[in-house]
C-alpha cells in the first residue's frame, strides 16, 4: 500500500508518517502544499491513499479536493484537518472524500482508517459526527477575536496587551476563555483553528 500525506506543518506530517508505519504499508510519501501533493500522483501513478491536510496552501477550501482525486485517478483521497467543523466533514464526504480524518485520532485509529480507506469504505468518527453541525464552541467577542489575532501572529501575551492597551492579566483571561471556547489545547492549536475557520 503507497499513501501520501499532505500536510503544511512539518511536526505534523511528520507524526502522521510515523503513525502509518504498518506491516502492509510499503511506502509513505510526504508533501506541504497541493501543488506538490498534485504533482507527486502524476509522477508516481496514484497513491491507494492521499490524505490532505484541509486548510494548507493551494486547497481553497474543498477544491483542492477535486483536484486531487483527478490527479490521482480516482483513487481514495481524505481529509484530515485539526480543527473543522462537522459542518465541513459533511461538505467533504458530500464532495467525494473517502473519509474525514481529526488530527487528534490515535496512532493505532489512524492506520486502521488508512487500511478501510483504500480498500475503497468510507471512513469518519462517529463521536465527531454525532455532535450538532453547528457546534463551533461558542460564538468569540470583538476582544477575543483581536487578541486571538495577536495569538495567530505570534505574539505574546504582554506584547497583544501593549498593542490593545490592555493589562497583561486581562489578556491572559482571554486567551483562557477564547481557548475553551475553540476547544483549544493551547496557543498553537487556538492559532491552528482560527486559521482552519478564517477567524484570525
Amino acid at each position: 500500500m503507497r499513501i501520501l500525506v499532505a500536510d503544511d506543518h512539518d511536526l505534523v506530517r511528520e507524526t502522521i508518517a510515523a503513525f502509518l508505519d504498518g506491516a502492509d504499508i510499503d511506502e509513505v510519501q510526504t508533501v506541504a502544499t497541493l501543488d506538490e501533493a498534485v504533482r507527486a500522483a502524476k509522477a508516481s501513478g496514484s497513491f491507494d491513499l492521499v490524505l490532505l491536510d484541509y486548510n494548507m496552501p493551494g486547497m481553497n477550501g474543498l477544491e483542492g479536493l477535486g483536484r486531487m482525486r483527478e490527479a490521482n485517478d480516482g483513487r481514495p483521497v481524505a481529509i484530515l484537518s485539526g480543527s473543522a467543523s462537522r459542518d465541513v466533514a459533511d461538505a467533504a464526504l458530500k464532495s467525494g472524500a473517502q473519509g474525514f480524518i481529526p488530527k487528534t485520532l490515535s496512532a493505532r485509529s489512524l492506520l486502521t482508517a488508512a487500511r478501510f480507506m483504500a480498500a475503497g469504505e468510507i471512513y469518519a468518527p462517529i463521536d465527531f459526527m454525532q455532535k450538532p453541525a453547528d457546534e463551533t464552541g461558542g460564538t468569540l467577542t470583538r476582544r477575543e477575536l483581536e487578541v486571538l489575532r495577536g495569538i495567530c501572529e505570534g505574539k505574546s501575551n504582554k506584547e497583544i496587551a501593549r498593542d490593545l492597551e490592555l493589562q497583561e492579566v486581562t489578556v491572559k483571561l482571554h486567551v483562557k476563555t477564547l481557548s475553551r471556547k475553540l476547544e483549544a489545547r493551547n496557543r498553537t492549536h487556538a492559532a491552528m483553528i482560527a486559521r482552519d475557520r478564517g477567524l484570525a
